[in-house]
């Protein structure tokens, strides 16, 4: 890897590609270490997840939420309440949030009055140190810096349908433009974005079918799990096609039909596509500035260092974990191995994820099926939300919350969570799992009641009674003269 000298004459310290959330975190860090830094962005800063992300699907979901309350209020003693939905006030509201957290975070001003120079173009390499940066007015400038960050972000991925370039299709970069809601809804994809906005728009009353060439949704995170969440969702109304690749599409009238690798036909009246997304490579000229690159996307190291050592990239562009928070966490790793030169490395292990349907699932670290691979050794222990107080008064008992761990010390190896505040109960096992605190430690320290947090103190709470033996209970009686029973637990037994 190449490495600047520090001799060496440039405009900036720090050139950041891109203004989504990697980019925005590192142009943010560098400047706060001292560093001269610009940012360039093509588009509006905030990148996928403020304006066709995070907040617009998680704002949809807020107000699909709320109809779905008001027409099953009989689950909470009140009356069932017939809402008729305006679509087009719902996505402006939606379109008003985005642009209420751009003005309150993103906005260039801001990082303006940080010192950052942001300019808005597109960007390219002319060599290793050289980024010139396209105006739309034909303008053409050229930068050069000492380090590089890119966060170029990635696009939806439109998969090769048959016919695909004739139907006026959706992806998550124009979903949340609409103005009319489909009275039909075929969405191609049954991971996270395909399954949060089949159940956002199933509420709001759209007919949705969700197709997937998989043989059940959401394949990254624990089948039982999925499973669970999947029947959540047909009893409100989302149908699925599974085992079932969408092979061509063909629009007339105004109607789209899908055709599925088993022969059969979907007919609705808008079509998503959320196959997945592919990182933002081209027109960078990777190859001129000698930067290793694939068609998942930037090669990096641990240190998020490219094949130019002064080079770094994170986040989406990586294809390495595409998600908010991972480019957050990328981008103070390549700031901290750029300019303070500590060693530090991407925490692979302690990766969260959550889909943010209700009920929220969430995932950290192994699933058994990887341990079993590993040949690790290890326990599973479970709670379930139908046993957890604040669950119940909440009338939120569907889901449970499943630890992997050692069995001797408590190790947390894993964990998944199915349920009301899953994102936040996750986030607890992730803190757990990096700092080494075990199932003993949580279920010794003192959580609020009641709390759904008190259901991460119960799962550990199922440690301690699996740790418990008749043997000992036994020589406890012998000693002290205890005369209760000798109780015993199964393996899957709540207590």
């Amino acid at each position: 890897m190449s490495e600047s000298s520090p001799f060496m004459t440039t405009d900036y310290d720090v050139i950041v590609i891109g203004g989504g959330a990697g980019g925005l975190s590192a142009a943010g860090i560098a400047t706060n270490l001292g560093a001269k830094t610009t940012m360039i962005e093509r588009d509006a800063l905030g990148g996928d997840c403020t304006w066709t992300g995070c907040v617009p699907s998680k704002t949809l979901l807020k107000a699909a939420k709320v109809v779905h309350q008001a027409r099953t209020a009989s689950t909470y003693g009140l009356t069932d309440q017939p809402v008729d939905v305006d679509f087009a006030g719902v996505m402006d509201h939606v379109r008003q949030v985005r642009r209420d957290v751009y003005e309150e975070a993103d906005a260039p001003e801001i990082f303006e009055d940080l010192d950052i120079d942001v300019r808005q173009g597109n960007a390219h390499f002319i060599d290793s140190h050289t980024v010139a940066v396209e105006r739309e007015d034909g303008s053409t400038e050229q930068v050069t810096g000492t380090y590089i960050i890119v966060a170029a972000g990635a696009s939806p991925l439109v998969p090769p349908i048959d016919g695909l370039q004739e139907v006026d299709y959706l992806t998550n970069d124009s979903l949340f433009e609409l103005d009319e809601q489909p009275e039909r809804l075929a969405i191609v994809g049954a991971g996270p974005i395909g399954t949060e906005m089949a159940q956002a728009f199933t509420r709001l009353g759209t007919d949705v079918v969700v197709l997937d060439m998989a043989d059940r949704i959401l394949s990254n995170d624990a089948a039982d799990l999925t499973a669970t969440l999947r029947t959540t969702l047909e009893e409100e109304g989302v149908k699925y096609k599974l085992g079932a690749a969408a092979e061509r599409v063909a629009q007339e009238n105004g109607a789209i039909t899908v055709e599925t690798g088993d022969g059969e036909t979907v007919e609705t009246d808008a079509l998503l596509l959320a196959t997945g997304r592919t990182a933002n490579v081209d027109g960078l000229h990777l190859n001129t500035a000698g930067i290793d690159y694939s068609r998942k996307g930037i090669t990096v190291d641990d240190r998020c260092r490219t094949s130019q050592g002064h080079v770094y990239a994170v986040g989406d562009v990586t294809g390495r974990y595409q998600f908010t928070h991972m480019s957050n966490h990328m981008a103070k790793v390549a700031v901290t191995n750029a300019l303070l030169k500590i060693p530090s490395k991407i925490d692979a292990d302690h990766v969260p994820w959550v889909t943010y349907t209700e009920p929220e699932l969430g995932h950290v670290g192994a699933h058994a099926s990887d341990l079993d691979e590993q040949g690790v050794s290890y326990e599973t222990y479970h709670f379930p939300y139908d046993q957890l107080d604040r669950a119940i008064t909440e009338g939120a008992t569907t889901g449970q919350i499943k630890v992997h761990a050692t069995s001797l010390t408590g190790k947390i190896l894993g964990a998944s969570v199915l349920g009301e505040r899953a994102g936040e109960l996750i986030t607890a096992f992730t803190i757990a799992m990096r700092n080494g605190v075990t199932l003993r430690n949580i279920g010794d320290t003192i959580h609020p009641y009641p709390a759904y947090g008190e259901g991460v103190r119960r799962v550990a709470d199922q440690w301690y009674v699996q740790k418990q033996s008749a043997t000992v209970t036994k020589v406890l009686q012998t000693v002290f003269g205890y005369r209760g029973p000798v109780l015993e637990y199964g393996p899957d037994e709540i207590v």
